[in-house]
């Protein structure tokens, strides 16, 4: 079983990377491929599938995302090519304080993922993530206070001219009033 595996990358495909490591590529599908840079060197971090007819490999930019990916495969019904979108398109903390908070909206809102399997998540997941530091707690409340301004009906882009200049050590109440203020400037 491999941890992790440092090289070069060679080329960009649509869903995955190849890494080049002792003059061999390696085939590494990850969540956003487009965040490396052909010709530079990286370390990956890795889960190998192995399965009766193919050999995969998923790789991550941290640790944190590989944990995370571990824990949504663990979930009955979610596969490692669903839980690669998930990643894509959610933030750790995100998708960690949605499982913690029963959110199933924010879950379904990811590729392939219904009623059925976000309450699923929900289940094998509740208490079991865990994110450390505080760059973990601002972003969690970046990305509620980012989904209480899109409820209310403003835009993304609007949100995120918004956003960094919100105090997130108030609470979501408070972060809400000061970013609908900054909305009336």
């Amino acid at each position: 079983m491999y941890d992790y595996m440092i090289g070069q990358v060679t080329a960009i495909k649509g869903n995955a990377i190849v890494l080049e490591n002792q003059k061999v590529g390696y085939l590494i599908y990850t969540p956003n491929p487009f965040a490396y840079e052909e010709g530079k060197e990286y370390k990956v971090y890795l889960y190998q599938q192995i399965k009766e007819d193919e050999h995969s490999l998923f790789g991550f930019k941290t640790e944190e995302e590989k944990e995370l990916f571990l824990q949504l495969i663990s979930v009955k019904g979610l596969g490692p090519k669903m839980a690669l979108p998930i990643l894509a398109t959610g933030s750790i903390a995100g998708i960690s304080d949605a499982i913690e908070r029963e959110n199933i909206l924010y879950l379904k809102k990811f590729p392939k993922i219904g009623e059925k399997l976000a309450k699923q998540m929900i289940l094998d997941l509740k208490g079991k993530i865990h994110i450390e530091g505080e760059l973990a707690e601002e972003e969690n409340t970046s990305e509620e206070l980012r989904d209480v301004l899109l409820g209310l009906g403003y835009k993304d882009k609007e949100i995120r001219s918004v956003l960094p200049k919100v105090d997130t050590s108030l609470s979501i109440e408070e972060q809400v009033k000061a970013a609908l203020k900054l909305f009336l400037k």
